[in-house]
Order: C-alpha cells, then sequence, then structure tokens
C-alpha cells in the first residue's frame, strides 16, 4: 500500500469528520470544508491504487525493463501532478486519434 493511498483514507475520514461537525453546527464553510477534503481523500487514495498497479506490473516485467519501468515508476510518485497531466493529455491524444479513423 502507497503512502499516497494511507494519506488518502486519513484526509478523506477527516473531511468526514467536518462534513459531520459542519452539518451539527450549522457551519456551511466548514461543512464544505468537509466535503472538499473527502473529494481530495478519495483522489489520493485512487492515485495511489494506480501506483500499486503499476507496481505490480512493474514486478512482472521481462528482465531487460525492469529497470527503465522502475525509473518511470519512481519519477510518478515523485511527481503526481505531471504524471497526472502527462496521462490525461495521451488520453485525450488517444481518443482524438480514435474519432478519426
Amino acid at each position: 500500500m502507497t503512502d499516497q493511498r494511507i494519506e488518502g483514507t486519513a484526509t478523506a475520514m477527516g473531511g468526514k469528520v467536518q462534513t459531520g461537525l459542519g452539518t451539527a453546527t450549522d457551519n456551511p464553510k466548514l461543512k464544505l470544508k468537509g466535503r472538499i477534503n473527502q473529494a481530495k481523500g478519495k483522489a489520493e487514495d485512487l492515485y495511489g491504487q494506480a501506483i500499486d498497479g503499476l507496481d505490480r506490473m512493474v514486478d512482472r516485467a521481462p528482465d531487460d525493463l525492469k529497470e527503465p519501468a522502475r525509473t518511470g515508476l519512481d519519477f510518478a510518485r515523485r511527481k503526481p501532478l505531471v504524471t497526472t497531466a502527462i496521462v490525461a493529455g495521451l488520453g485525450l491524444l488517444l481518443a482524438g486519434v480514435g474519432r478519426r479513423h
């Protein structure tokens, strides 16, 4: 389990507490902040799940590809926002290519 998954779960749980407190105290700002933290926590957890999946794939990769794959995975761990942007861009590019054919 990656640190992102642990942090994401903790953030989401904290957000749930904030939302509950905001509801109990009739504080809309606290309630909103809690909902935002829940969403942020879920996103962190999903990112961690993706990293875990990639880690398992790297372990099963052929020996000659393990080192470059591990280097790419380490980059993804250090730069999650850049990695997300790259993957989103590739997804858009592939979606555009698929529509033309």
